[in-house]
């Protein structure tokens, strides 16, 4: 009996209000999708000081099922490169244009996403996708055993 009287509270609620989100400052963050579902994501910061077309590349080949968010409240030269990026892969992409995307620099430019939860441990691209850091000339010896080495 509760249920029937509930049901017109909340359609009247749903009116008034639109369809309840879950999450909805999560969604707002990762540009309309959950983390659970991020792959790989590009701050405005990133975004406006370095170019990761490649390394948006690598993981678009990697998942081709994926689909990019685009942050479209952002200026078509910093967001351009990524969607040819994008279109070269036949990966799908959304620009998003509504004003509860932000363009601070703390704000996400690029999301990558998949359908469903893949809880993706690392999504920042440039700790995913940075270099390792290589040494060039091997660790020198000292002592006796090194000076030997380099005798022979």
């Amino acid at each position: 009996m509760a249920d029937k009287e509930q049901a017109p509270v909340d359609r009247i609620q749903t009116a008034m209000h639109g369809t309840p989100k879950l999450h909805p400052d999560e969604q707002r963050k990762y540009l309309g999708t959950f983390r659970e579902r991020v792959d790989v994501a590009v701050t405005v910061y990133q975004l406006k000081r370095a170019h990761y077309v490649d390394e948006m590349s690598q993981a678009f080949a990697a998942h081709p099922d994926y689909q990019l968010y685009i942050n479209g409240n952002l200026d078509q030269d910093f967001i351009g490169p990524y969607i040819k990026a994008a279109s070269q892969a036949s990966v799908q992409f959304t620009i998003k244009t509504d004003d509860i995307y932000g363009t601070a620099d703390d704000n996400y430019a690029l999301v990558f996403t998949a359908n469903t939860a893949i809880n993706q441990d690392v999504i920042d691209v440039q700790k995913r996708y940075q270099p390792e850091p290589c040494d060039a000339r091997p660790a020198k010896s000292h002592g006796l055993l090194g000076k030997l080495k380099r005798l022979f």
